[in-house]
C-alpha cells in the first residue's frame, strides 16, 4: 500500500514513467524544440550568432534529442549515432552567459509551452547542467 501523499510524484519529474511521457510525449516536446529556437531568434542575439540563418535543421535535431534524452524513440541516435555533445559544440565560443543563455531560452520555452511545474523545473534543472557542461572558455573575471 502506498502511502505518500496524493500529491506527492513518484519521480522528479512527476508520475510518469519517464519525462518524455509526462512532457506530453512527440508532439509537446516537438512544440519544446520549436519553442526554444523561436525564442532563441526573438532574445537571444547571443545563441542566434552561433547558428545558420534556417533553423529547420536545428530544430529537427534538438527535436530528436530531446525525444531519446528525455525517455522517449532514440530519434537522433538511430540518425546520427552518438550525440557526443562536447566535441560537435566545441567549434562554438561558449563560456558562462552563453550556457546561461541557453538555459534562460529553454526555461522560457518550457514555460511558453505550458509544462508542469515538477517536469518543468527537473528539464530545466538537468538541461542546464547539460549547457553547463559544454563551457569552452573561461568567463571573464568580474574583479579585473
Amino acid at each position: 500500500m502506498d502511502i505518500r501523499p496524493a500529491s506527492e510524484h513518484s519521480h522528479p519529474w512527476g508520475g510518469a514513467a519517464t519525462p518524455y511521457e509526462e512532457l506530453g510525449g512527440e508532439e509537446r516536446v516537438r512544440e519544446l524544440a520549436d519553442a526554444f529556437y523561436d525564442i532563441v531568434d526573438e532574445s537571444s542575439p547571443v545563441l542566434r550568432a552561433m547558428l545558420p540563418l534556417d533553423l529547420s535543421v536545428s530544430r529537427q535535431k534538438l527535436f530528436e534529442f530531446l525525444s531519446g534524452w528525455m525517455g522517449g524513440p532514440g530519434l537522433y541516435w538511430e540518425r546520427h549515432g552518438h550525440p557526443r555533445l562536447r566535441m560537435r559544440h566545441a567549434r562554438f565560443p561558449i563560456d558562462d552567459h552563453a550556457a546561461d543563455e541557453w538555459s534562460r531560452c529553454m526555461d522560457v520555452a518550457l514555460e511558453r509551452i505550458g509544462a508542469d511545474q515538477a517536469v518543468r523545473a527537473y528539464l530545466a534543472e538537468e538541461l542546464s547542467k547539460a549547457a553547463q557542461s559544454l563551457r569552452n572558455l573561461a568567463s571573464p573575471d568580474p574583479l579585473i
